[in-house]
């Protein structure tokens, strides 16, 4: 008898990505992945199978729905690993959970509704995940689906690193921080508890540089603090997502400065980031690579709120142990990452220029303050609660 399959699904603004588990094992292990970039022309099903790597141009429309694309995607899935026979449940990545979800779920009609109806937390990314839940359910009703959540990890958060300084009426409405990119957050905090166990109880804080960008106070491997708030948009620049911002600004802008609301959001979430403070680029590879004052300056900027970020950080936790890069940015940039520890020497921290030109695991000097370079796996944490919530079931 074939092994039974898991099916991942992490939904971002423009593109899903599609992960593919055996739970021969119990335990997924993942055996393949793809990725669907809505924003090519043709749209295209990037899929990865073992060292096999294969571009394949989907012909159906990008409808709303998606019913008809994600129809053809997975049947090319279906052709490499006879999903048809095998696929028994979905988990997907769900950006917000509010403060209705503190742990994965399994889906049914009420908890749809629930995430639906946060969807003016996260305009761009919850509805994503929705219409990708509802397609499934269109396309294979049979399957058991799943739901992880960004916000869970930080509810363990305490309520001072939560709250604003606003009425207590509009924190009760839900204006609040909740922190995202929790299930990175806590695939790194394990994996740093299994590689170097003498961490597992330490301050660290983990830096998630990728286009969206964000960093989390870990203390003993639970989060206690972090640079996103109540959006996304919070916190230290992105590739094109503006981070922190005085919110005299946005009052300008929307008065004396005469734009209107989705004008600002666009200029907030698409034009801002690394892309405005360069007009070169979002993507920092080709910043560096640039002789630009302005692509230095912005990677500078970049840099530099960074460190501030980590420093408040810490003083969140009362102290600092390690330093942990992760994501794209994170993972694959020694530039970035000495730039930010140049600014962090006062703290103890300094790199091995060899360790991280290398990306290696560990790459500080041996300073007071340790750093780390631990690659991220998000669908992996979607796989592994997807695989806990149907074993109960079961």
């Amino acid at each position: 008898m074939s092994e039974p399959l898991l099916l991942t699904f992490n939904a971002g603004s423009s593109t899903v990505k599609i992960g593919l588990f055996s739970l021969a094992d119990g335990a997924p292990r993942r055996m393949g992945k793809g990725v669907i970039d809505l924003r090519k022309e043709p749209v295209s099903l990037h899929l990865v199978e073992g060292p096999t790597i294969i571009d394949i141009p989907l012909k159906a429309p990008v409808t709303e729905d998606l019913h008809g694309l994600l129809d053809e995607a997975l049947g090319w899935f279906a052709h490499h690993f006879d999903l048809s026979a095998r696929a028994s449940v979905v988990g997907h990545r769900i950006v917000h959970g509010g403060d209705v979800f503190a742990g994965p779920v399994v889906i049914d009609d009420a908890a749809l509704q629930a995430i639906a109806d946060l969807t003016p937390l996260a305009p761009l990314h919850q509805p994503q995940g929705v219409r990708l839940i509802r397609a499934i359910r269109h396309l294979r009703p049979g399957l058991v689906q799943t739901a992880s959540f960004d916000t869970a990890f930080h509810r363990t958060q305490p309520e001072v690193a939560r709250r604003f300084a606003i009425p207590r009426a509009l924190h009760e409405e839900g204006i609040k921080r909740y922190g995202f990119h929790g299930l990175s957050y806590q695939f790194v905090a394990g994996a740093l508890a299994r590689r170097f166990p003498d961490f597992a109880g330490k301050k660290v804080v983990a830096a998630h540089l990728g286009s969206g960008a964000s960093l989390c106070a870990l203390d003993g491997g639970i989060s206690r603090d972090s640079s996103m708030g109540f959006s996304t948009l919070d916190g230290i620049p992105m590739a094109t997502r503006c981070g922190a911002l005085d919110p005299g600004v946005l009052l300008h802008l929307l008065g004396a400065g005469g734009r209107t609301l989705p004008q600002l959001e666009d200029i907030l979430y698409h034009r801002s980031g690394l892309l405005g403070l360069s007009g070169i680029s979002a993507d920092s590879r080709d910043l560096l690579e640039s002789a630009a004052p302005e692509a230095a300056e912005a990677i500078a900027v970049f840099a530099f709120r960074i460190a501030g970020e980590v420093a408040r950080l810490a003083a969140s936790m009362g102290g600092l142990d390690g330093v942990l890069f992760t994501a794209g940015v994170g993972e694959h940039q020694p530039a970035i990452r000495a730039a930010v520890a140049e600014r962090m020497g006062w703290l103890g921290l300094s790199l091995d220029a060899t360790a991280n030109a290398a990306n290696a695991a560990r790459i500080d000097a041996g300073g007071r303050v340790a750093a780390f370079v631990i690659p991220t796996d998000e669908e992996q944490v979607i796989a592994d609660e997807a695989a806990a919530l149907t074993h109960q079931r079961n």
